[in-house]
């Protein structure tokens, strides 16, 4: 299990690396899951 900030930090980069989409959509679906906003993403970095 990741944390929330290394789940973060994955999302963010595999959205700068422009990996597969359903990998993407398998981190973002996570992150709501967790409720972890956007404020929270910006925060992350």
């Amino acid at each position: 299990m990741l944390s929330d900030e290394m789940l973060l930090d994955s999302y963010h980069l595999a959205v700068e690396l422009k990996l597969e989409r359903d990998f993407i959509k398998l981190l973002l679906a996570e992150i709501k899951k967790r409720k972890l906003g956007i404020q929270q993403m910006k925060l992350a970095y």
